[in-house]
């Protein structure tokens, strides 16, 4: 039994799977005497989080009744008590089922007939339980130990083979369980196995080649052990956080390798529709939430395909109609697309175009003197100008986005802001706000000296040690 660390969403969601038996429904009695008239919760693991299934009552005897005309989905799901406290429980396919257990310690007295899988892995969790107590016992010894005694040795020796005990039982498991959800559970735990390579003496920097080695087998088989068409993984703890890892730490947080990534993984789940719904809305998600720069263009990206393509068949109209605007406003901005060229007005009369510009980076800034950040930023970024990028040869283009002149002109001649080019676009002529996607200002953009756009939306003091970067490459 385990404290409950984890949020629980109350809502019912049942996400039916292909791997479901005949359906004969589900019936599940959970007799528990120290409780008696209070509300019993079955929940299910789903996206790092446990969510309620159903709710049910016991009665004055500490029996309450989970009963349904539908299976539910297989997956890992919890008992989750009065007092705060729940257990895990194995559902497969055998959902007609009882279950007794004693608050005093409730893994070890549960008693469970008429479900064969889901009393195989009560007994695996008594056997974890009973190898963590070993450990743990053993790590204590080791800590008063003499650190290279032959005590010490012999811990040491009994850790290793404790560690040998939980891998030959899932060896035993997988083997005796394949194909049922206890077999699912128990591969999909385990990290793909990474063996060394044979690489030749001769071959320069050796061990530099072992490791890139090492690291794209494991990436390329990353999911080996999680079929991505089987559903019942969804409702498993482990599931989500190792597609979470793959994606924030396996894969280079690069726009392109990541959508590509993407594309690659959700494919596998196509076959298997639930799947596909979840790995589709999470690879989303973690694109339009993520803090890297030009992740819009894995979020457009995915957008498209999935989204404006119709496949989400579960998004509603008014989301799909706000999706469809906005990746209309962030794609002329995504980051390697050749930039909007804009003619506009300087503050002394003439013209200027952005795309005749030369120069090996160009900084594309929207400001304006009613906006108190524009304020600091500015005068900030022309400090940074004249010390650490003037000399690198890369131009200011800055474009003042309001229609007071005598103010702008003001702003500019008071910090002396003479070697910007300072423009604005009083008749409204050049589509800036839409080309450029202005919500805010100050708006930054970093150009090329192709005039692609290299970078955006990045903050004043990142802006040197950025541009550095980009011409060094």
């Amino acid at each position: 039994m385990k404290n409950l660390t984890v949020l629980i969403f109350l809502f019912i969601s049942v996400i039916g799977i292909a791997q479901q038996p005949a359906n004969n429904g589900h019936k599940i009695e959970v007799n528990i005497p120290a409780f008696s008239d209070t509300t019993l919760i079955l929940g299910y693991y789903y996206n790092q989080s446990i969510h309620v299934q159903d709710t049910s009552y016991f009665d004055n005897k500490g029996t309450a009744l989970f009963e349904g005309e539908e299976a539910l989905p297989q997956g890992l799901y919890v008992i989750y008590l009065p007092n705060q406290k729940y257990f895990d429980l194995m559902i497969d396919a055998d959902q007609h089922f009882s279950l007794t257990a004693d608050t005093a310690d409730m893994v070890k007295s549960l008693d469970i007939r008429g479900a064969d899988v889901t009393n195989k892995f009560n007994d695996y969790q008594r056997f974890i339980m009973a190898r963590q107590e070993e450990a743990n016992n053993l790590q204590q010894k080791l800590q008063t130990a003499a650190p290279d005694s032959e005590e010490a040795t012999q811990i040491k020796d009994q850790l290793t083979a404790v560690n040998e005990k939980v891998q030959n039982k899932w060896e035993e498991l997988q083997q005796e369980n394949q194909g049922s959800m206890l077999g699912v559970f128990i591969k999909g735990m385990q990290e793909i196995e990474v063996l060394r390579f044979d690489i030749d003496d001769s071959v320069q920097k050796k061990d530099s080649v072992q490791r890139v080695k090492r690291f794209y087998y494991y990436k390329n088989h990353y999911f080996d052990n999680m079929p991505l068409d089987d559903e019942r993984l969804l409702r498993t703890p482990f599931f989500a956080k190792k597609v979470e890892q793959y994606f924030s730490s396996v894969i280079p947080q690069v726009p392109d390798t990541l959508l590509n990534e993407s594309i690659k993984v959700i494919e596998q789940a196509r076959p298997a529709p639930k799947m596909f719904n979840f790995l589709v809305s999470y690879l989303f998600n973690y694109a339009n939430e993520s803090e890297y720069m030009g992740m819009d263009k894995m979020m457009v990206g995915l957008a498209e395909k999935y989204y404006l393509s119709g496949e989400a068949t579960w998004a509603d109209e008014e989301f799909l109609s706000k999706l469809e605007t906005r990746v209309k406003e962030l794609k002329p901005t995504l980051i390697g697309n050749l930039s909007h060229d804009l003619k506009m007005q300087a503050y002394t009369g003439e013209y200027h175009r952005l795309h005749e510009i030369v120069a090996p980076a160009t900084i594309l800034v929207f400001w304006e003197t009613d906006c108190g950040h524009c304020k600091k930023a500015i005068p900030q970024l022309h400090d940074l100008y004249q010390d650490q990028l003037r000399d690198l040869g890369v131009k200011v283009f800055a474009v003042y986005t309001q229609g007071d002149q005598p103010e702008w002109t003001e702003f500019i001649e008071e910090h002396e802001l003479y070697d910007f080019i300072n423009v604005w676009d009083p008749n409204r002529q050049s589509g800036f706000r839409e080309n450029y996607d202005i919500r805010s200002t100050p708006t930054v953009f970093v150009l090329g000296e192709d005039k692609k756009i290299i970078g955006k939306r990045i903050s004043i003091e990142d802006l040197p040690g950025f541009i550095e970067r980009y011409l060094n490459q």
